[in-house]
């Protein structure tokens, strides 16, 4: 009986050269997107960063604003206490402020309606703002003499790393920033009172310092820089006794 053999074609395949090349360039196009995963994600961080200092830092420009724009009121001056409203030895502002609020809210105390100074009721009618260094970063403070319970700080902020508070006469123009003074607003119209206890106008310039992330020449690196942030106040309350 014979035996019938079937021949079946010769199959090619790849030579070791080829099979080189596309793993070459598997893993040029892994390193790339490697390379631009990381990035976007050292990106995502630095925003996530940004957004939560900058959401902190407007909360408390915007609370201070407010605060600040009612100084002076049913007082006889414009409700800035210029002993306690000083630089630090970090050059930082400080600005405490006085309003009788209460003078004529309805169920107030005689005494809460006559002046400052009664706990719990004149909450808010004597405030101070400061920066308070920590062992990892400096808090923005807001200190309240006659809150419920006696005196109350509270954080505003927790990523500010400057406060400067500019008074002056009258509304000015400015720049933000410069190279000498980065954090701080720059080249004012007018000069400055001489006391803060004469001004009818205040500048509030805040500071948020973005660290780096990464080092240069690092994929994704994102260099520090500062975000400014500033404030104009009309002290409403400063002429009331002229009109």
């Amino acid at each position: 009986m014979t035996q019938q053999f079937k021949s079946h074609a010769h199959q090619a395949g790849f030579s070791l050269v080829e099979l080189i090349i596309a793993m070459t360039i598997t893993l040029v196009v892994l390193g790339i997107s490697t390379t631009m995963l990381a990035r976007a994600l050292n990106i995502r961080t630095r925003a996530n960063d940004n957004v939560d200092s900058m959401a902190d830092a407007e909360r408390a420009l915007n609370i201070m604003s407010r605060e600040i724009a009612q100084a002076g009121f049913n007082l006889t001056d414009n409700g800035i206490v210029a002993g306690d409203s000083v630089v630090d030895a970090n050059g930082n502002s400080t600005i405490r402020i006085r309003a009788n609020l209460n003078k004529f809210v309805t169920g107030a105390s005689p005494t809460a309606q006559a002046g400052i100074g009664v706990q719990g009721e004149d909450s808010g009618e004597d405030v101070k703002y400061y920066l308070y260094p920590t062992q990892n970063t400096t808090l923005l403070a807001r200190y309240d003499a006659y809150a419920n319970g006696g005196g109350t700080s509270t954080v505003l902020a927790n990523r500010l790393d400057g406060l400067h508070i500019h008074y002056f006469a009258q509304r000015v123009t400015y720049t933000m920033g410069s190279v000498a003074a980065p954090c701080d607003i720059s080249a004012p119209s007018q000069a400055e009172v001489a006391s803060p206890s004469a001004a009818k106008y205040v500048v509030i310039a805040v500071c948020v310092q973005q660290t780096a992330i990464g080092k240069p020449g690092d994929p994704g690196y994102q260099p520090a820089q500062n975000m400014l942030l500033t404030s104009d106040v009309a002290l409403r309350n400063a002429d009331l006794l002229n009109y």
